[in-house]
């Protein structure tokens, strides 16, 4: 039976290897692993972008970048762009955000159309097609996205005064003399957060989560919640006690090479020397900051257990779908970089995991799959589950119920993702214009091809190579196996997605129907027309 609800939440910047159901060692994460235990892990999913803005519109899109051509964080997604809340409307379901976007709106688009961005429409199309039961995207008051942010007023209502409360009190700690020691600065990510646990940003969302489902719940529609956690991104700083639940002693080695420092790809390279590549490289960097994102992903999956027992205490659980994600990873000094945005598995790969309710989902509960699935899977999945038909010629993406329901009927060869690195210095260092500053990454479950437009390519082979130490791709001896990732990236560009108006079967009802409508081309005579009309009804 169709779902009634459905909980979709997403951390920002969660690699997929940082919960124990996916094997970290350290860290432990056994409400999350529940999740697991109840549903689907998917050990191969990636995004459609390894930055924010960009992940997060193929996500609220179901479309590739190249398709909604919201490239950078801050591009606007343009208006007319079909989301997920378009979708879902259709047939009945509120799509409501609690948390971040990353959306920025197209004002230009919607002055030349005459939207009023106070109305009803207006709304939805700058809020990505959700309606916004609290939105709020960090990096305020003054961010570009959410420049009021009710979060700040919360925390100023509650005593914790100042300008800015969320850096001076969520995102600073303090030294012995009380004096503010920003978050942003990395060696500070040992302190504590100023503010006590139970009003940070991660309960706060989730307290909010459960204000809204509770009020859902009152009001009978079916919805979808996306609960959009802000953390663990940086600024890495936890308050108490999260701060120094793991040390120094509990920190992965970076997997990273010297070897990857000899002849890297030029757009590595450059790279390899962005500021928060290099932090990551000092001596003690990794120390400091790891454990403070290894605190922040505990306290989230404390408050998933707490958002779990919520449902259970509502009666909810048997009619809402979980699902558990992430908009990409986060390097970490891996690789010798920082951030997120190139192609290797911590920075593209994502966790995964969704709880389909419903008896059919039985025999799949607590399975690993291995399948090749792309974020824009999830659109066409939530709308599966609510008993809803996708538009292919919109979404590019597929519904996974079949492999939540004991399908094994699964196409996808390859995973594409794209990467538009113009606002970074790789564009100046190799005198790159902009519009060329293209890269593409195809990927079978093994070799993981990255197309760079005007410049080599990339090539990992992941079966002999799981750590992506050797770039082949300047390597003649796998001539072959770049040909034919280059064309499978060809072929996935000859499928533009770009007639979102009008479908398959609408073309195929209206083809040679000229003739209903007293349109006569190409006809000598009545007899040839009668002929037409009598063969076509036939």
């Amino acid at each position: 039976m169709p779902s009634k609800n459905i909980l979709w939440i997403m951390c920002d910047q969660l690699r997929f290897d940082y919960l124990s159901c996916a094997g970290h060692p350290y860290l432990q994460t056994p409400h999350i692993d529940a999740l697991a235990k109840r549903g689907v892990r998917f050990s191969r999913a990636y995004v459609q972008s390894p930055i924010c803005g960009p992940s997060r519109m193929s996500f609220y899109t179901g479309r590739y970048v190249r398709s909604h051509g919201s490239t950078w964080n801050g591009t606007p997604l343009r208006v007319g762009e079909p989301t997920l809340g378009d979708h879902l409307s259709e047939i009945g379901v509120r799509n409501v955000l609690i948390g971040k976007t990353h959306m920025k709106a197209d004002a230009e688009g919607m002055a030349r159309l005459g939207i009023d961005p106070d109305s009803v429409i207006g709304l939805q199309v700058a809020q990505c097609g959700f309606e916004p039961w609290e939105r709020d995207d960090g990096l305020h008051p003054d961010g570009p996205y959410a420049p009021h942010s009710v979060y700040d007023d919360y925390l100023n209502d509650l005593g914790f005064e100042g300008s800015n409360p969320w850096e001076q009190w969520a995102n600073s700690g303090e030294d012995e003399n009380g004096e503010i020691l920003s978050g942003w600065l990395m060696e500070n990510s040992d302190k504590p957060a100023r503010v006590p646990e139970e009003h940070s940003e991660t309960a706060y969302m989730t307290n909010r989560a459960m204000a809204f489902i509770r009020e859902a719940k009152a009001d009978g529609r079916p919805w979808c919640a996306h609960l959009s956690y802000i953390k663990p991104h940086w600024p890495y700083i936890v308050p108490a006690p999260y701060h120094d639940m793991y040390g120094p002693n509990q920190v992965i080695a970076a997997v990273r090479s010297n070897a990857e420092k000899l002849d890297p790809h030029p757009v590595y390279a450059s790279y390899m020397q962005e500021r928060f590549s290099k932090v990551f490289s000092r001596p003690g960097v990794r120390e400091r900051v790891i454990p403070a994102y290894m605190g922040l992903i505990k306290q989230i999956d404390d408050h998933v257990g707490r958002l779990v027992a919520f449902l259970d205490e509502e009666g909810l659980t048997d009619s809402t779908m979980i699902v558990f994600t992430s908009d990409h990873g986060d390097y970490l000094g891996d690789h010798w970089l920082g951030e997120k945005e190139l192609f290797h598995e911590m920075s593209v790969k994502i966790p995964l995991i969704v709880v389909d309710p419903s008896a059919e989902a039985d025999a799949t509960r607590g399975s690993v799959n291995d399948a090749l699935v792309e974020a824009i899977d999830l659109a066409p999945t939530f709308l599966d589950a609510f008993g809803g038909t996708a538009k292919p010629h919109v979404l590019e993406g597929r519904s996974l119920m079949p492999l939540l329901r004991g399908g094994y009927e699964w196409e996808r060869r390859f995973a594409i993702s794209e990467y538009d690195y113009a606002m970074r210095r790789a564009r100046v260092d190799n005198g790159v214009p902009v519009r060329d500053c293209r890269m593409t990454m195809v990927f079978d479950g093994r070799w993981k091809y990255v197309h760079v437009e005007g410049l080599r390519p990339m090539l990992y082979d992941l079966q002999t190579d799981p750590d992506e130490f050797a770039d082949l791709g300047a390597d003649p001896a796998f001539d072959s196996e770049r040909a034919r990732l280059s064309e499978a990236m060809f072929a996935w560009a000859r499928k533009p997605a770009s007639r979102i108006t009008r479908s398959d079967a609408q073309i195929e009802a209206a083809a040679g129907r000229e003739i209903d409508s007293g349109i006569l081309i190409g006809y000598w005579d009545e007899a040839d027309v009668a002929e037409a009309r009598a063969n076509r009804k036939g």
